[in-house]
């Protein structure tokens, strides 16, 4: 059994940060063979690296859109208003569902615009907020979603919401490391994620480098683990939480939230109220980003398609409110989640 290290000396890898007046990314698509950071100057870069999955995971999409603000910021800085909008909505265009992207970039505007300091200046210190706050949020809802674990379990986790897809950490990983500290969590069980392969590459990755046991399985084969091993939760992070409380993550969430349901497990979801979009009422109305078909047909190795097939490709799914048994926040955790119990969370004085 691998020795259990503190909290503080896990998940130290950062996908994002600012250095010599650049934003740097480590470039997901490269792990877990090579890891390489991208050096981006200009907001256009940093777009294009959120749409090209460089970074992905709705936090540290977040914060790399908030560095790509002070970027732009300083691309315009002749104070054409147009100009800096076009920048703008470039960055917010860049993957539509993950609801930090656009709150990052409002809030990083909204500070720059009441700020007496430089522009840039201004908004470089609320993109550095941002980040630091993400590591702090994370920490507290690592603590949050462990306290409810009943230990020693297994948990199944799918996709990534780890240190990769955060200011650092982990949302849903947050929690894994938390309880893997407290002896409560004996091993993971994370799926491939397909197309993109999240769970294999990223996932098992950094759980490896933190010596947490972990165990990989092909995606189709998650309903025989629950039937056999009957894991206590299904812990994941989010890309957008709506108003009722339906969840937009990655693609296969909602089948396993029904499998946990199914067999006898509890789903936790763990995200930062910066996640929570209390403007979108259901997860009906969240526009889910569809991808290219050339991605499923690359990892079937048919790169050039069949004539005829057509292909759909979304990348999230919607679980409904009804199958999440807790929501766990920085503010606190939202048993059972709906309407007034998020209502009343952003009611709250913080």
């Amino acid at each position: 059994m691998p020795r259990r290290k503190k909290v503080s000396d896990l998940g130290g890898v950062q996908a994002v940060r600012w250095q010599d007046d650049a934003c740097m990314l480590l470039d997901q698509r490269r792990l877990p063979e090579e890891e390489h950071y991208l050096r981006l100057e200009d907001s256009t870069s940093v777009a294009q690296a959120i749409s090209d999955m460089v970074v992905r995971g709705a936090p540290a999409i977040g914060i790399a859109a908030a560095y790509g603000v002070a970027l732009a910021v300083r691309e315009s800085a002749t104070g054409d208003q147009a100009d800096l909008q076009s920048r703008l909505d470039r960055l917010a265009a860049a993957r539509p569902t993950a609801s930090n992207l656009v709150w990052a970039i409002r809030r990083v505007s909204a500070a720059m615009d009441r700020d007496g300091r430089d522009r840039f200046d201004a908004a470089l210190a609320e993109a550095r907020a941002i980040h630091n706050e993400d590591i702090a949020m994370n920490l507290t809802m690592g603590e949050l979603g462990a306290e409810l674990i009943a230990g020693p379990c297994s948990v199944v986790t799918h996709c990534n919401a780890g240190a990769l897809a955060t200011g650092g950490f982990g949302t849903a990983l947050g929690v894994v490391r938390c309880g893997w500290a407290r002896g409560k969590i004996q091993r993971v069980f994370a799926g491939e994620t397909r197309p993109w392969q999240q769970g294999s590459r990223l996932t098992c990755w950094e759980l490896a480098r933190d010596e947490i046991p972990v165990t990989l399985l092909v995606d189709s084969a998650m309903a025989q683990l629950f039937r056999r091993e009957h894991p206590q939760w299904l812990i994941v992070g989010a890309d957008r939480v709506t108003a009722n409380g339906d969840v937009a993550t990655k693609i296969g969430t909602y089948s396993l939230a029904v499998l946990a349901r199914q067999h006898g497990g509890r789903v936790m979801v763990v995200a930062p109220t910066s996640t929570l979009d209390v403007s979108t009422p259901d997860g009906d109305s969240v526009p889910i980003e569809h991808r290219s078909g050339d991605e499923i047909w690359a990892i079937s190795g048919q790169p050039a398609g069949i004539n005829g097939v057509a292909v759909d490709n979304p990348v999230f799914d919607i679980t409904p409110a009804a199958c999440v048994d807790a929501l766990v926040t920085e503010r606190g955790v939202i048993q059972h989640p709906d309407f007034e119990k998020i209502s009343k969370l952003f009611s709250r004085d913080v």
